[in-house]
């Protein structure tokens, strides 16, 4: 009877068996992992590094997890309300990965647009919309455009803004080494982009309390 480890030659002991995540092959990420311990000098199976490439395979899939998500679907859900008010979500927090070096960028991300038609969504749809976009290899730019033009292109709004805030690692912690720096980006669609006015007044908003 199986007891639920694989046995590979590669290691050369036991291992507990990750489970599949689709689209993300574990496996192969463990290999990978062992090879960078040995490849900067560390030897893998030492105590303290024993499970650490199977634990990267699991975080590798949570946070890239995005990759296999179509971020239109979390907008599926659509209601109708009496007016066409600007709707604001401030402070949605993430973290996400820089392409370029595999490190950490984290901060908020503030989501706003002006109904058409009196419709809406559920306001942790937004949230999740930037989630499916922040956990796959990202730069902050492309990461700001596509939460933008996805809830443009899906809800069809008359005004879509999408500022983004975030600290980089890989400014921080290596390179430039300048702990504490953010950077801004800001999308905006529609009317958001054409009316001044109604655009600074968002951004108003998203700077107040």
């Amino acid at each position: 009877m199986s007891d639920g480890k694989v046995r590979d030659p590669v290691f050369s002991r036991e291992r507990e068996w990750v489970s599949a995540s689709p689209g993300i092959d574990q496996e192969k990420i463990q290999r990978a992992v062992v090879m960078i311990l040995e490849a900067v000098g560390e030897n893998p199976d030492r105590e303290g590094l024993r499970d650490t490439p199977a634990r990267v395979a699991r975080m590798y899939a949570e946070v890239f997890r995005g990759l296999h998500q179509n971020a239109a679907d979390v907008l599926a859900t659509r209601f109708h309300v009496d007016h066409n008010d600007v709707v604001l979500v401030k402070e949605i927090p993430f973290y996400s990965m820089c392409e370029h070096h595999l490190l950490p960028f984290f901060g908020h991300a503030h989501v706003a647009y002006v109904p058409s038609r009196g419709v809406v969504t559920g306001l942790s749809k937004l949230a999740r919309l930037v989630e499916a976009f922040a956990r796959r290899p990202q730069v902050q730019e492309r990461m700001t455009n596509q939460i933008a033009d996805t809830l443009h292109n899906a809800l069809t709004p008359e005004g879509t803004l999408v500022l983004v805030e975030a600290e980089h690692l890989c400014m921080s912690m290596r390179g430039i080494q300048k702990p504490g720096t953010r950077t801004l980006t800001l999308a905006t669609r529609g009317s958001l982009e054409a009316n001044r006015v109604l655009r600074e007044e968002v951004i108003k908003m998203v700077r107040e309390g």
